[in-house]
Formats: C-alpha cells, sequence, structure tokens
C-alpha cells in the first residue's frame, strides 16, 4: 500500500501531461527567443525582460516568481556563478559564459528549463566544459525509462561529468515538476545505479546537469540568491523538464 501511495503521487493523469507539453513548448519557443538576443553587449536584465514579456504575451506565467520574494523571470549566472543569479545590469563581455534558467506556468502546470552558452569567442577549454555538460544531460535523460531508477539518471551524469575531468554540485538537485515547480522526487547529479526511486509512466522530471570546471563545493554570494563557485572556477547548468512515456522519455522543453 505504501509503493501504490507514493506512486499516486508521483505521476501525472494524461490530460495533466498535455498541459505541461503545452507549458514546455511555451517554455522553448521564449526561450530560443532570449538566446538570440544574448551577444556581447547584451544584459542579464534585458533578457529578463523579453523572457517577462513573452511569457505573459502567450498567457501563461513565469514559473519563479512563485518562489517565495523572487521577482524575475528567469536566473542568469555568469561565469563562476552556478544557479539562482539574479538577472542585473551586468553587461556581457567577449569570453563569458550565460546559464540562464527559466520556467513557465500555463494554467497552473509548471515546466523548467535551463541552458549555458558563450559570449563571443571561448577557449578551447571553456567549449569543451560546456559541450561535456549538454552531453552530460543527454546522456541522464537516456536513462529516464519505466522501471528504471532515479540513481540511473543521476550516474549518468556523474559518470560523463566526472571523467571529463570536472566537479559535480552535490548541494544542488534536479526535481519532479507538476503542479508545483519542485515536487519529489529529487533528482542529483550523483548517484549509483538501480538505487532511488522507481520511475513510472507519467512521472515528470526537471533534469538538471549542475556543474563546475574546479572542485564542486559553492557559496552563496551577498543578494541571498546567487550560487557561485567557491574557487573562482566556471559553472555550468543545463536542464530540461521530461516526461516519462511507454516509449521512453519525451522532452517538453525542446529548445533544440
Amino acid at each position: 500500500m505504501k509503493n501504490s501511495n507514493n506512486r499516486s503521487k508521483l505521476v501525472k493523469t494524461n490530460e495533466e501531461i498535455e498541459l505541461m507539453k503545452i507549458s514546455g513548448r511555451i517554455c522553448a519557443e521564449i526561450f530560443k527567443e532570449i538566446l538570440e538576443n544574448v551577444k556581447i553587449g547584451s544584459t542579464c536584465l534585458s533578457l529578463d525582460k523579453i523572457a517577462h514579456s513573452e511569457i505573459i504575451k502567450r498567457g501563461a506565467t513565469p514559473s519563479f516568481t512563485s518562489v517565495d520574494n523572487y521577482k524575475w523571470s528567469i536566473c542568469t549566472t555568469v561565469n563562476d556563478q552556478v544557479v539562482h543569479g539574479i538577472p542585473n545590469e551586468r553587461i556581457l563581455k567577449d569570453g563569458d559564459i550565460l546559464g540562464i534558467d527559466m520556467g513557465v506556468s500555463y494554467k497552473d502546470y509548471h515546466s523548467d528549463m535551463a541552458v549555458t552558452v558563450g559570449i563571443g569567442k571561448l577557449s578551447k577549454t571553456t567549449r569543451k566544459f560546456l559541450v561535456v555538460g549538454r552531453e552530460a544531460l543527454k546522456d541522464a535523460i537516456s536513462q529516464a525509462k519505466i522501471g528504471a531508477r532515479i540513481g540511473d539518471i543521476s550516474a549518468a551524469i556523474q559518470q560523463k561529468i566526472e571523467t571529463a575531468g570536472y566537479s559535480i554540485v552535490k548541494s544542488l538537485t534536479g526535481h519532479g515538476i507538476g503542479r508545483y515547480l519542485h515536487e519529489q522526487p529529487m533528482v542529483p547529479g550523483f548517484g549509483q545505479k538501480g538505487t532511488g526511486p522507481k520511475i513510472f509512466e507519467n512521472m515528470t522530471l526537471a533534469i538538471e546537469v549542475i556543474y563546475n570546471q574546479g572542485s564542486g563545493n559553492v557559496v552563496l554570494e551577498k543578494d541571498g540568491w546567487t550560487i557561485r563557485s567557491e574557487d573562482g572556477s566556471l559553472g555550468g547548468l543545463f536542464e530540461q523538464t521530461i516526461a516519462i512515456a511507454k516509449d521512453g522519455p519525451i522532452v517538453l522543453t525542446p529548445y533544440l
């Protein structure tokens, strides 16, 4: 009986999945528009204004404003910042990397996604850092199948990131998603195959790859939101919202 109750809390109805598909599609469409405006000389705040305007225009609301005391539609992280950065007037420069995280709520159902991109000309080592993060997310999503375990997703992320010589930020995780932006189960970026909660059909997850070029240790900045790497190394973030279907995972936020 206990397992049955847990399962009922984790899975969505087909109708709920359809609403999340719409939410995810809106999120992905807006994300593409934001990325088109990422360039040398742009400010993080200008990108947030685009996001907010486009979300409202589509009859949706910014998910992140449902978080207590957060007033922005996106989070922006530059270079050694990792997650939860407040969009401000910081000007993006040649060689920077920028992480953008955005959530959309449509008829009370959320989607959540993130990507880290380069500004201008990047060094070879920085390009590799971003490629590895993107590939780690793809590897993780491929493990999200009926009957598998959350640990299978986690292990795939850890293997890809650590094999490349980078570090998982173990204090931050992916999560379930649906009527609430953050739901159970937690989806860590590290773990062992065959462990953790079982994956069922119609579960919806926001899988996140959160990693640093140096150590995985992080600190909170004075603004009370922005988390950056403790050693000043580059931070990366990649995220997609997915649904578990009979034929495998469906990406609900297909921005590429």
